[in-house]
Order: C-alpha cells, then sequence, then structure tokens
C-alpha cells in the first residue's frame, strides 16, 4: 500500500521560469537538476528530499503535468515580514488577510497560475 506522499508534478511551456520563480523568488530549494537521471530536462524542488516535493517539467516536451491549477501550501514564520520580502523581488501579490477561519493567510499565483497559499506557523 502507500507508504508515503512524495511530491506533485507541475509543468509549464517555460520550465525555466516557473523553477526561478520558485527558487528565486519563494526560496525554495533546488534539491536536484536531472532527478529522474534521464533525458528530463527540469529540477526537483523542495526542503528535504524526506518531504514532498515539487517536480517541474517540460510541458512542451513531456506533454502537461497536471490538468488544472493546484494550491501549494508552505508555512512562514511570518507573513508580513514574507510580504515585503516578496513585493521587494518583484511578486505581484495583495497583503495578507484574516481568513473566515481566524488565521493569516497571504496567496500569490506563480507563472502557470497555480494557487501558492503561505500559512503563519
Amino acid at each position: 500500500m502507500i507508504k508515503r506522499f512524495g511530491g506533485m508534478n507541475i509543468s509549464l511551456k517555460n520550465p525555466e521560469l516557473l523553477a526561478r520563480f520558485y527558487n528565486e523568488k519563494l526560496g525554495i530549494p533546488i534539491l536536484t537538476e536531472n532527478p529522474g537521471q534521464s533525458d528530463y530536462d527540469g529540477v526537483e524542488l523542495g526542503f528535504n528530499k524526506k518531504e514532498p516535493v515539487i517536480w517541474i517539467w517540460n510541458e512542451n516536451k513531456w506533454g502537461k503535468a497536471n490538468l488544472g491549477a493546484v494550491t501549494f501550501v508552505f508555512l512562514c514564520d511570518n507573513l508580513d515580514k514574507t510580504y515585503h520580502e516578496l513585493k521587494e523581488k518583484g511578486v505581484i501579490l495583495d497583503p495578507p488577510v484574516t481568513a473566515v477561519w481566524g488565521g493569516k493567510e497571504l496567496n500569490v499565483k506563480d507563472p502557470d497560475g497555480n494557487n501558492i497559499l503561505m500559512l503563519e506557523e
């Protein structure tokens, strides 16, 4: 049976743009380039290989990896600080809001239209 959740495949016609957004703008580390040791032309992003990762594929070469937009949830220490850091990096986003459940949320879209939800830990 299933042992653990490995990660999420996403794709874009410009995979370098998507990888740079997650790495340079959001600060998600690149764990492996060419993670499958094939003619894969992308990266594996995450915080360590024992947690779920994001695999980015070239949609022109491999087809669409996901059938619609997804929502990634990331945890932050301070959403106000994260908001200001992202604004300084040129990311277009609205300030954090208090959600209906009472916690603070910060939302941003990646270059492929996927939603990134950041929560304060």
